[in-house]
């Protein structure tokens, strides 16, 4: 975000994303997306804030899995379910589906939306799965995938779609809902 020129604050949302479950991967990111700005909006209303900020404030919350052989895949649980995990990228390309929700603190207007992005790998060798998987941050991406990981983007055949949108943040899908978020105030 700070590339996009603009400032921010992380706050995590703490829900319990395993309760929340949908048939269409595109329904499943965006109930997400909506289930963690319902819970920091719970927080928020908690704090003293002051009215000129919020006038000013966003909140953005997101939400991204993995589409691989038809099956949802979200962040791998096991050591052995990161490994079939990126196997299977060897055999077929991933999508990658993921929301993004823009609410308006001021307003409560919220505009969100979807963006996919595909990945075709070469195949992905034995000691690269071995090594992502020991150092551990396959732990926390959707579907264990890292395509920005010095090991991984060697092996990246073709990507339809751009880089943000596979790592989990579209810039121009989140460009666009803050700016229909903004427009609203106006």
């Amino acid at each position: 975000m700070k590339e996009m020129g603009l400032e921010f604050e992380i706050l995590t949302a703490d829900i319990d994303e395993s309760s929340i479950r949908r048939e269409k991967p595109e329904d499943l990111v965006m109930a997400l997306a909506e289930a963690k700005a319902q819970a920091i909006l719970a927080r928020l209303a908690t704090k003293e804030s002051d009215a000129d900020s919020a006038q000013q404030t966003l909140l953005i919350t997101a939400d991204q899995v993995v589409v691989h052989e038809g099956n949802i895949l979200e962040k791998p649980r096991t050591s052995e379910e990161a490994r079939r995990f990126i196997e299977g990228y060897s055999r077929s390309p991933a999508r990658t589906v993921g929301a993004v929700l823009v609410t308006n603190l001021s307003t409560g207007v919220s505009k969100g939306g979807v963006d996919t992005a595909e990945i075709y790998f070469h195949s992905i060798p034995e000691h690269v799965i071995t090594t992502l998987i020991e150092e551990g941050s396959v732990f926390w991406a959707a579907g264990g995938l890292l395509v920005e990981h010095p090991l991984v983007s060697p092996l990246v055949n073709a990507m339809v779609g751009t880089i943000d949108s596979v790592m989990g943040l579209p810039k121009e899908l989140t460009l666009s809902l803050i700016d229909e978020a903004v427009e609203r105030t106006k």
